[in-house]
């Protein structure tokens, strides 16, 4: 596997990393020269990195014939897929070469409310639309929390429709 972290922010990775941004854009420095919070360090760090985009392809191209899979690891903020160009640019570089599918990972903990599921799956059916490939959403701490609430409410459209009548948080 062939591994690219686009998460300027991120603190540490979990895995062996082949490709980081955080070896070329310095994502403090970025918010400081351009008066942003961390949220926009994020995305303009993101948005210097996709315009060199075309180098990370040249080092994936030399690799290629001895890779199964290259893993592209991006920032948890969905503006880098909805509203900013840079997500695009990463990913249409990719699919022009490469098979490739998204994986929209969903912080189960964070759907226990069927608005909140609703507004994730939202979101996931914006970035499956605006990016037009091959889309998984993927469920994590699963382990950690139920989600048979999950499963039910994307098996049945009644039963989230009926969850979503009960709510009174909005």
């Amino acid at each position: 596997v062939y591994t690219i972290n686009l998460d300027p922010a991120v603190r540490n990775v979990a895995y062996p990393v082949n490709v980081d941004i955080r070896d070329t854009v310095n994502y403090k420095e970025v918010m400081k020269h351009f008066g942003l919070g961390p949220n926009g360090g994020i995305m303009t760090s993101l948005n210097l990195f996709a315009t060199k985009f075309d180098q990370v392809l040249a080092l994936i191209d030399k690799r290629a014939p001895d890779l199964d899979f290259i893993l592209v690891d991006t920032p948890g903020q969905i503006e880098v897929f909805n509203w900013s160009a840079s997500g695009q640019i990463v990913l249409d570089a990719l699919a022009v070469s490469y098979p490739t599918i998204v994986t929209y990972v969903v912080d189960t903990a964070r759907c226990a409310k069927p608005v909140t599921f609703m507004s994730n799956m939202l979101y996931a059916c914006s970035i499956l639309y605006k990016t037009k490939l091959p889309f998984i959403i993927a469920f994590n701490k699963v382990d950690v929390m139920g989600h048979s609430f999950l499963v039910e409410w994307m098996e049945d459209f009644e039963k989230i429709g009926l969850a979503l009548s009960r709510e009174s948080s909005y």
